[in-house]
């Protein structure tokens, strides 16, 4: 058994205060840490600014390293756990910037970082899209990270469980009134991958958008391992087997019995 304990964070950051929110998430942490041995903290997207920061991206955009990473790879380290959160990531250019998920290690170092491909709305006038889908190696396992409107997209939970991903963290703004639809995606992303998925949303309101959690873990059965319901801050944590993904794609043969070549309209352009 490969067994790996996962928590993901459900939590509300202040819009542009970029500072209380590594905080806030300092002592979600150390919460979490101090009362059980955990290998792995998800935190919702785009968590250390809020959502709706408009141009004020571009300011609050962050290099990696840079400060915000090398606080929470330290932290990562003082706790020995792996810490996967979402920011405004920028490039040597300084106006070219990307809604990212960072994933940083025990050791204190960035695993890797992936950069979203589906902005939605205004992001897209905020942010470049990526275009890749990386999967990082862990010592529990291999991780793939995806994006908030990411899970409304199957390819990109299939491409990074072809390319070998074990558990999907998932960081997330999605707003009311989609909680339908976040729930059915999580589940059928999972089910239809074999692959465990934590999924961190956030809770409150901005200006335009009120947030609705419901994180969750769950498992390649499309079963929920853990959430959260209500609309507060906390954490959801599981227990699982990564062992778990390997039987269930041998038992449903979802890989072995696909047919590629008949594919070819999935990735026609619309």
């Amino acid at each position: 058994m490969r067994e790996t304990t996962v928590a993901v964070v459900q939590m509300q950051p202040k819009l542009y205060e970029v500072g209380d929110n590594l905080i806030r998430m300092t002592e979600f942490i150390e919460k979490i840490c101090l009362e059980q041995r955990v290998d792995l903290i998800v935190f919702p997207e785009l968590i250390t600014t809020g959502y709706e920061c408009g141009l004020r991206f571009t300011d609050l955009a962050e290099k990696v390293p840079g400060h915000t990473v090398n606080l929470m790879a330290q932290r990562a380290a003082e706790f020995n756990t792996h810490v996967v959160f979402g920011m405004a990531l920028k490039e040597k250019v300084e106006s070219i910037v990307y809604d990212a998920a960072i994933l940083v290690g025990p050791d204190g170092e960035v695993i890797g970082d992936y950069r979203k491909v589906h902005p939605r709305g205004e992001e897209r006038l905020a942010f470049r899209p990526g275009f890749r889908y990386p999967v990082l190696e862990t010592s529990f396992g291999a991780v793939g990270l995806m994006l908030g409107w990411d899970m409304a997209f199957p390819e990109v939970a299939r491409s990074l469980a072809l390319d070998g991903a074990e558990l999907l963290c998932l960081c997330a703004n999605w707003e009311r009134p989609h909680t339908e639809e976040w729930n059915a995606f999580a589940l059928a992303r999972a089910f239809e991958n074999s692959v465990f998925i934590a999924a961190a949303n956030r809770i409150g309101e901005e200006p335009s958008y009120t947030f609705f959690g419901q994180s969750m873990i769950v498992g390649p059965r499309g079963e929920v391992y853990s959430s959260i319901d209500e609309e507060t801050e906390g954490y959801a944590l599981a227990r699982i087997d990564l062992d778990e993904v390997r039987r269930m794609r041998e038992e449903y043969q979802l890989f072995q019995l696909r047919q590629p070549t008949t594919y070819r309209a999935i990735v026609r352009k619309y």
